[in-house]
Formats: structure tokens, sequence, C-alpha cells
């Protein structure tokens, strides 16, 4: 598993500044076998023994998308740990996003999660949740928009980064042509993925937007492109369950073009293990969830602000073949 070098280290300084300040805060301190077997189901252990908080979270996760199960996996250890109440709301339009968040305004919660892949949807909402002294931490999406909308700050990866490190192992595998296949028109995020990818890519890009709420259409679109261009040699998705599609895509096409893919998920780790996928970016969506609820804990009852305000990178990892023994089962409970 390749990582990206800063960004290894902006999350273990996260992590350790998490944990050493949990501990002091009256989590579970307990060590040695006990606490690593209670740790194998993803995290957990004693509730920490301060006030009650209500932590929401609003994404926007269209309806299918395991990526956002493994956000909330994270984010209800965390949250079982730090005497956390946990809400959830998603809505693939930034107009509904924002009025998600206007509930949870109303109903008084302790702190927000938001992801900000339509920020200028969000970005009045959120002027009011400050308004209102409620802390929000941006996750996954907009890292740009974080600190000028009033976050205390942004956890995820850098999206750019991701991207050029894509096309660099592009060229390494002797590629000529990519699709980058675009699931949500409009999502900063993937639009930066994409562009990354052309960076650094020495060949060429096309990009290809696919309804990606509708599976079947999705998979159509890849099929059909896969047909006409039979020189594309390479297939980029930018979701783990694309990736899928688009494998399945290929053979329907008759293609010879080597699937790829952001994002990990049980279903991608078996595919990397039949070889039907090359390599996939893995931004860790588990740490996402768990860190953002963390340093809002964190900064309610320590005025703490993990990273000093800067995004905390949880990615990007290249992960191949050779990775799956270790990742299987992570990905098997849902943590990875």
């Amino acid at each position: 598993m390749r990582t990206n070098r800063k960004a290894a280290g902006r999350t273990a300084a996260a992590l350790l500044t998490a944990c050493a300040l949990a501990l002091v805060a009256g989590c579970s301190g307990s060590g040695g076998k006990d606490s690593e077997d209670k740790a194998d189901d993803g995290g957990g252990g004693t509730a920490a023994k301060t006030p009650r908080m209500k932590i929401a979270m609003v994404t926007h996760s269209g309806e299918g998308d395991t990526f956002w199960d493994i956000v909330q996996s994270g984010a209800k250890v965390a949250a079982a740990k730090d005497n956390v109440q946990f809400l959830y709301a998603a809505n693939k339009e930034g107009k509904e996003q924002a009025q998600l968040i206007q509930s949870y305004i109303d109903q008084d919660v302790d702190g927000l999660v938001v992801s900000l892949a339509k920020p200028e949807a969000v970005k009045a909402v959120l002027a009011k949740a400050a308004a209102a002294g409620i802390p929000v931490v941006t996750i996954n999406s907009g890292a740009e928009f974080s600190e000028p909308f009033g976050a205390l700050g942004h956890i995820g990866q850098d999206e750019a980064v991701a991207g050029e490190a894509v096309g660099e192992e592009l060229n390494k595998r002797g590629k000529k042509k990519a699709l980058c296949v675009i699931h949500e028109q409009g999502n900063v995020s993937l639009e930066g993925r994409c562009a990354g990818v052309k960076k650094t890519f020495e060949g060429t890009v096309e990009n290809l937007n696919v309804e990606g709420t509708n599976m079947p259409a999705s998979t159509s679109s890849i099929e059909a492109k896969l047909q006409s261009g039979k020189d594309i040699d390479a297939v980029v998705t930018l979701g783990a369950p694309f990736a899928a599609a688009s494998v399945k895509a290929k053979g329907s096409a008759g293609s010879g073009a080597e699937i790829n893919t952001f994002d990990l998920n049980a279903d991608v780790v078996k595919q990397l293990k039949a070889k039907e996928i090359g390599f996939a970016v893995d931004q860790q969506p588990y740490l996402q969830g768990y860190l953002a609820v963390d340093e809002l804990w964190l900064h309610k009852n320590n005025g703490n602000v993990v990273g000093g305000g800067k995004p905390v990178l949880t990615g990007p990892a290249l992960v191949t073949e050779k990775d799956v023994p270790a990742l299987e089962k992570f990905t098997a409970r849902g943590t990875r």
C-alpha cells in the first residue's frame, strides 16, 4: 500500500492528538491484550464521562453508496466512545442538504459534520450555524471551502493530489487513453479528481458523466463508451460501486481496458484479488467519520482544534492485489 507521505503524517498526528486527549478527558485508558481484542471491531470502549452531546452529520450521499456506510461506521464508534448522540441525514442535491442542515440547527445540536460537494448550496446555512454558535467540521469534499465557510477544519484527502497519483500510476502501467467516470455532475471533489488525473497522465483523458443514482443506466453508458472507444485502455471510476459496473460493462463491450477506482469496500477488495481491478485509491472513509466526531468532542470538552485548523488528510493510498490479505478482514466488517 503506497501512501502519500504528507497525508500519512497529518493523519498520524491527528490520531495521536485525539487519542492522547481522549485519555486525558476520561476515556478508558486500559491497554494490553484485552484492549486489543476490544478494538478489533473498529474501536470503542468505555464511554467518556463528559456531558452528553448531540452531533449531526449531513452528506451528499446518494442511495446505495457504500462509501458513506463506512463513514457512518467510524462516526458511530467515536460517538459511542465520546458519549455522543449521533444523527445522520443525506441528500445528493445541494438545496436539500441545506434544508437538512437547517433542521439540525433548529434542533440545537452541539456540532455539525458536513460534506461540501456543492459548497455554494450550503454556504448560507453554514453561516447560520456559525451565528447560532454551532461548530462545524467538514469532511470528504470541498476542502478549499472549509475555512472560508467558518468550519473548525476539514478531514479527507486532497482530491487533486489523489488524482495526480492516479495519473502517475497509469503512466507506470503504460496506459495511453483513460476514461474518467463522473457519477455526480457538479460535485467539486469528483471534478478535482479527474482534473488531477489529467494533470499528470501522459496520455489522454476523457470524462464521462453518468447518472450515479441509476446503476443500470451508468453501466450502459460506460459500455457504450467502451464499445465506441476501442483505444481506451484504462477506466477510472470515482466511487467503489462504479468499479463493479465498469467491470460488467467491460465484459459486455469486449474491451481490454484496465478498471481502476477511487475508494474501497469489500467488493473492490474481492475484485482486486480476482485481478478484475488494477488498483484502488483508499481515502479511509472510516477515519473521516471517526475523526470528525472526535474533533467536535475535543473542541467542546478541551477547546482543541485538530490539525490547527488545516486539513487533516486521510489519503490517498494506492491499493493493489498485494494489499488484499491485510485488508480483507477490515472490509468484511465495514471499516475499510
